[in-house]
């Protein structure tokens, strides 16, 4: 029997493949697609699986070559420019500007080189589970599984056949995109005479969307109110959409790849079904931002280690079902502000003009413009405490430290072994117990906890390190990178609490 089967080989269940080998976990993922896709349907990542991605030791792998890796001086809310450059600081908000097609690579290789088995043209036909685990078949396959992740997009399969519900609304608006290589008369010299401009464009009968993200390649988006085209769009039917709704011939030039997409607003109303689990798209759709892959591949980091757990009988009671208290309330929040850049985006006319035009004012001043960024980031994510029943649906307790259930700052330290970073000591996606200043910390916390059941434990590094204006004495960190607790005043507890001993 496998121990974890991953339906999906896009950048979520690539990426999920990879944090459960991280663990230990055997790992095998069923793809549909005889080889892997080469359309580019998304163009970067943004947020903190930036952070994440620095953890695991990808980042520099991931950036190479990119075009922009770094704080962004601005980014869109809706079609309200925010401008970042302008808070005086660091930007709040991670941009890495990488094509899917060249992520899902990375992703693959990191998978395969952690020993995920990875099966191209498995298409799964139906899934059944028991109290002993999850029968999954195929047209040429059976597999026997103790737990299945869906990551098998919007049209999951595994969703519907686990019975989870997708409620949610589908949007009356079709969205043509387009990646040409340039014309020899310049589309955007040619875009600007007729009044249009980078960036979207409103207009009464839609909005059209012209942008470069590489020298020799634009992208143009075409929204207006309608239907799907039943089969793949053609050049000459892009070219007539982008003349409905701007009223000009713009020389598109040679199309690299055309796709047509409805957007949808949805979260699935849970996360698990016994021992089956849903991730990324399958659980939420969001309708405009480019959050998706940000919220899809931070769902994997949070469920991997606790799956793992669970699998090799180290998990509290309630663990597994955290990943669902956990995730779900980051996935309905980003549904509603995603919801109301898609508002911003698509209201036409003088009310459309000034609310966008009021917003912009107020996005202008630092407290809403740091505000918003933070949103995008995902950086105002804070999780509960307690891998209990009574898991505190993402909220920590009011009372405890302002960095308990937050993502870890990657503060510069100085060890016995030289300088690092909190993100070198998450390489290995282990627990790290930081000690930044308590000199009694053996006594007070390891002590206390029976030592002798956690001495040994791979699955905790104890690091005592030195830094600047440490933030807390002590850090207890989880393997996705989020602070199960900081300080000593309850520590014995939480260590306790999340960390079960191993079995003899």
């Amino acid at each position: 029997m496998e121990e974890v089967v991953i339906i999906g080989a896009g950048p979520t269940g690539l990426m999920l493949a990879g944090e459960l080998r991280l663990a230990g976990v055997r790992t095998t993922v069923l793809e549909k697609r005889a080889e892997p896709g080469d359309l580019p349907k998304a163009n970067g990542l943004g947020g903190q699986i930036i952070q994440l991605l620095d953890h695991r030791g990808l980042l520099e792998r991931f950036s190479a070559g990119s075009p922009f890796a770094g704080r962004a001086p601005g980014f869109p809310f809706g079609s309200v420019p925010l401008k970042f450059a302008e808070l005086g600081g660091e930007s709040p908000l991670q941009l890495l500007m990488i094509q899917q097609p060249r992520l899902e690579r990375l992703l693959r290789e990191r998978a395969a080189e952690l020993g995920a088995e990875i099966r191209s043209g498995h298409r799964l036909r139906k899934l059944a589970q028991d109290d002993e685990g999850v029968t999954l078949e195929g047209d040429d396959f059976r597999l026997r599984a103790r737990y299945v992740v869906g990551c098998d997009g919007g049209h999951s399969l595994v969703r519907e056949q686990a019975g989870i519900g997708f409620p949610g609304t589908t949007d009356d608006e079709v969205m043509l995109l387009g990646h040409f290589t340039a014309p020899q008369a310049n589309i955007f010299d040619v875009a600007q005479v007729n009044g249009l401009r980078q960036g979207w464009n409103h207009t009464q009968n839609g909005r059209l969307l012209l942008t470069s993200l590489q020298p020799g390649v634009h992208i143009v988006g075409v929204r207006e109110k309608g239907t799907a085209p039943a089969t793949a769009v053609t050049l000459a039917e892009f070219a007539a959409a982008v003349r409905r709704v701007s009223g000009v011939d713009l020389p598109l030039g040679e199309p690299i790849w055309l796709s047509s997409t409805v957007s949808q607003a949805r979260v699935a109303d849970r996360y698990r079904e016994g021992r089956v689990f849903l991730a990324g798209d399958a659980a939420h759709l969001f309708p405009a931002g480019g959050s998706a892959l940000n919220v899809g591949l931070m769902d994997t980091a949070n469920l991997a280690w606790k799956l793992a757990a669970h699998l090799n009988g180290q998990a509290p009671p309630g663990l597994l079902d955290t990943y669902e208290s956990e995730r779900r309330p980051v996935a309905v929040h980003t549904l509603r502000h995603t919801r109301a850049q898609a508002v911003l985006e698509r209201l036409t006319g003088e009310d459309g003009t000034a609310l966008r035009d009021l917003l912009g004012e107020l996005f202008a001043f630092d407290q809403p413009l740091r505000r918003l960024g933070e949103l995008l980031q995902g950086s105002d994510i804070r999780y509960g405490t307690a891998p209990a029943e009574h898991v505190n649906g993402g909220c920590a307790v009011s009372g405890e430290h302002p960095l308990t259930g937050r993502f870890a700052p990657d503060l510069a330290l100085t060890t016995t072994e030289g300088p690092t970073r909190v993100a070198e000591l998450m390489r290995p996606a282990r627990w790290v117990l930081l000690n930044l200043g308590f000199s009694e910390l053996d006594d007070l916390a390891l002590g206390n906890l029976a030592l002798g059941n956690l001495a040994g434990d791979d699955r905790l590094h104890v690091v005592a390190a030195h830094c600047v204006d440490p933030p807390a004495d002590v850090l207890l960190i989880r393997p996705d990178g989020y602070v199960a607790w900081a300080g000593t005043d309850g520590l014995p507890e939480a260590m306790t609490t999340w960390l079960t001993p191993q079995p003899a």
